[in-house]
């Protein structure tokens, strides 16, 4: 990763239609929604629309219940990686390498569990004390059950992440229950339509720092 972080150049610009996404390395956490499944296809639209963006996969655990650490990597074309601490004595930290590398984050689905840890300022994952660190941009979809998207809890928590400077949410979407049969459970936006805010704000957070000279 501390290769990469040198590497300068520009990012190559999106295929026609992609939305832009000015950086070079993105870091996207997927957690335990079912919609998780979906993953290693949304993996290769960024593979196929960003040519020039590299993306550095993380699982929680309860996302590998939907989506398997091999076919992340495999349409991501880097080693996903396990959210948690490796076992085995290491020199670097993993929480520290995946916030300095990258340069923006996403979390696709991200569950009312995982969305309420976040905003509480919970730190108990690699992923997770990542994204409370960093300086970066960082977006999450949210994926919620039945009655998920009106809860006192989900209301609450995305009051606390809209003060954030540099979090945005995209607002989940009806979608089928595969508990009740109805279009009652809350499944994530779209990718693109993410990436979109996220570089709204990216490009909102850029021209503070310039203002203030930073």
């Amino acid at each position: 990763m501390r290769e990469d972080t040198a590497r300068e150049a520009a990012p190559e610009a999106p295929a026609p239609g992609a939305p832009l996404l000015d950086v070079r390395r993105l870091l996207l956490i997927g957690t335990g929604s079912a919609s998780a499944v979906d993953l290693p296809s949304w993996l290769g639209w960024l593979r196929a629309t960003h040519p020039g963006l590299e993306t550095q996969v993380v699982l929680t655990r309860s996302a590998e219940r939907f989506v398997t650490l091999q076919a992340a990597t495999a349409a991501a074309g880097r080693v996903a990686l396990r959210d948690s601490w490796p076992d085995d004595p290491t020199v670097s930290v993993r929480h520290v390498e995946l916030a300095e590398w990258a340069e923006a984050l996403v979390v696709y689905p991200a569950t009312l569990a995982f969305t309420a840890r976040f905003a509480q300022g919970h730190a108990d994952s690699p992923g997770l004390l990542a994204a409370q660190c960093t300086g970066a941009p960082v977006g999450l979809a949210a994926a919620l059950p039945p009655g998920g998207a009106d809860s006192h809890a989900y209301r609450m928590h995305i009051e606390a992440l809209r003060a954030r400077p540099n979090v945005v949410v995209l607002p989940p979407v009806p979608g089928l229950s595969q508990t009740t049969g109805r279009m009652d459970s809350w499944a994530p936006g779209l990718l693109p339509d993410l990436l979109t805010r996220l570089e709204r704000r990216r490009t909102a957070l850029a021209a503070r720092d310039h203002g203030s000279g930073r």
